[in-house]
């Protein structure tokens, strides 16, 4: 994901959607990480399940989502070639087939990707899907009034790059081909083995080119999976998702849709999210929220109350909070100030800063500490729980700074508890033991997000996040570390302008490899050998924790998403 103030239509925070805003298995305080939880009666299909949520869902239009196995709420009505496995933990961050018969059958070389779909598949009006759909589907999402997804398609595709979309160019890309109704071939201009994954987006989703109004497609988009969309009410405000009667259980092996009706409200503040979610009074006792976690102060009233307690879900998704060097700029073109910075952290004071332990768990390695990531253990620069600020004044001494340096560190002013002033502040106070001193620079979040994205702009000492566009390596480390996709005229991520032919290749080198497993390890040996750079100062991982109605039953969780995944719940 990009950052997180991007992933706010992706995967994971909201519905990532992000595209926010996005380890463990779920539990509670208690463990209650069993399907079932929330009640202990076996779940029952019908009812209602109310979304209480912050964010309106503004974007319904399958082609312009960022949704990282095809988001929470939109995977209700859109089904794609692959999902994610609905399982709690490490085993949802797998990649299954949806619409598709398998996760794929790719060449030799991982350049052509086959795909044959499952027979029997229908649109909520009784029609049949065909590969025809799905291909229109994605080309319709390179259209410039549909923008807003995920830029794989557009990077990957041989003629991707060029491609207007089917309202500028009839003719389509001639790299998806659609041999018969059933059978899609996609050809890569360079080999990617985590296409399945990237067939999880919602761009995968079939679109009856017949039916395609454009931008108005989003206020009535033709459901393919359990749930069709009979209202969408102030732009995503108000959405109400009633059954779609031809979607079949025995084509779907990941959605359970067990309510009758689901009645998503949004643009509430999340303060009262929680206090109806707690209260459970009338309807909200069969509620949840896909974006509005608890805070230090909610989480802290909450485990003195056991029977709330059990009502918490507790999740981990791929994502690191981190400091960031230009090394462009002095003095963080000395790789031993950088050092030096690394030793001086006072984790413990920034955990804090983040809410505690229970909403944050400290990081030494960039990768996020799930297994899907390949995440291998490192710490270079061992600072201990609370800073090594003698290891730190020594570097500095070494690198001509005896009496240590005077630095800017630039933040948000967003009170996110990740990149905003309680974060910097302590480390402000941490470096200060280091003979540090930091001066805090803090900005309005768009003014801060187009300082450090920007290369002409981008400080020497800031304040960062990044989320997984899908539980690998890959979207984690290239976007940050690959010199090919440093971005001199627009929003740039690899901030610390590495450019090492060695990692590119071994990048290109990973990207090869079908064998999941083996590639998850591969990243992990490159995130320990890019750490030996001090290009960042990994932080802390964030825990999700959000309360459910009392008549909630079937929690699941998965390490894909981190949130409650709602085409599981059953509210009988």
């Amino acid at each position: 994901m990009r950052q997180p103030s991007v992933i706010a239509r992706r995967v994971a925070a909201a519905s990532v959607t992000l595209v926010v805003a996005a380890g463990a298995a779920a539990c509670g305080p208690k463990d209650n990480d069993a399907k079932g939880a929330g009640g202990d009666s076996k779940p029952q299909k019908g009812g209602t399940l109310t979304v209480l949520n912050a964010s309106p869902q503004e974007d319904f239009d399958p082609a312009r989502l960022y949704t990282s196995g095809g988001g929470n709420v939109p995977s209700l009505v859109f089904r794609t070639l692959t999902t994610r496995n609905r399982e709690n933990g490490a085993a949802g961050a797998k990649v299954v087939p949806d619409l598709a018969t398998d996760t794929g059958r790719p060449s030799e070389n991982a350049t052509v990707w086959t795909y044959t779909l499952k027979k029997g598949l229908k649109y909520e009006d009784g029609s049949p899907i065909t590969s025809a759909d799905i291909k229109y589907g994605i080309e319709r999402s390179f259209a410039a009034e549909l923008s807003g997804g995920a830029p794989y398609l557009r990077d990957w595709l041989i003629g991707g790059a060029d491609y207007q979309g089917p309202y500028k160019d009839k003719k389509g890309l001639a790299s998806i081909e659609t041999p018969d109704d059933l059978t899609l071939v996609f050809h890569l201009d360079k080999p990617e083995g985590e296409f399945p994954f990237l067939a999880t987006q919602t761009q995968f989703t079939p679109v009856p080119k017949a039916k395609d109004n454009g931008t108005k497609y989003e206020e009535h988009p033709i459901s393919s999976g359990p749930y069709k969309v009979v209202k969408n009410e102030n732009d995503g405000e108000r959405i109400t998702l009633e059954r779609n009667p031809y979607w079949s259980a025995a084509t779907d092996a990941e959605r359970k849709a067990y309510p009758d009706k689901i009645d998503v409200r949004s643009g509430l503040d999340s303060s009262v999210i929680n206090q109806r979610l707690s209260a459970s009074q009338g309807t909200d006792a069969a509620a949840v929220t896909t974006d509005t976690n608890l805070g230090p102060a909610e989480l802290a009233k909450v485990t003195g109350d056991k029977a709330l307690a059990a009502r918490v879900g507790t999740g981990h998704f791929g994502y690191t909070n981190y400091i960031a060097f230009n090394p462009k700029v002095k003095p963080f073109d000395d790789p031993k100030v950088r050092q030096a910075i690394a030793y001086a952290v006072d984790r413990s004071s920034v955990i804090n800063a983040a809410g505690g332990s229970s909403l944050a768990e400290a990081a030494t390695t960039y990768l996020p500490n799930q297994k899907s990531f390949g995440y291998t253990p490192y710490d270079h620069f061992p600072a201990g729980a609370s800073g090594n600020p003698a290891k730190a004044k020594e570097l500095l001494k070494e690198a001509g700074h005896p009496n240590g340096i005077t630095v800017t560190l630039t933040h948000s002013n967003d009170k996110n508890f990740e990149t905003s002033p309680e974060i910097a502040t302590a480390l402000q106070d941490a470096l200060k033991k280091a003979g540090i001193t930091v001066k805090l620079q803090g900005l309005e979040d768009n003014d801060y997000r187009d300082k450090i994205h920007g290369v002409k702009t981008e400080p020497g000492f800031f304040l960062a996040h990044w989320g997984a566009d899908w539980p690998s390596g890959g979207p984690f480390l290239a976007p940050i570390f690959d010199g090919r996709q440093i971005v001199k005229d627009g929003a740039n991520f690899n901030t610390g302008f590495l450019d090492d032919k060695s990692v590119n290749d071994e990048i290109d080198a990973i990207n090869k490899l079908t064998n999941l497993d083996e590639a998850a390890k591969r990243w992990g040996a490159l995130d320990k050998k890019i750490g030996e750079q001090a290009l960042t100062v990994p932080l802390f991982h964030p825990v999700y924790k959000r309360l459910y109605g009392s008549a909630v039953k079937n929690i699941v969780i998965s390490d894909w998403t981190g949130v409650l995944d709602i085409s599981q719940v059953a509210v009988k």
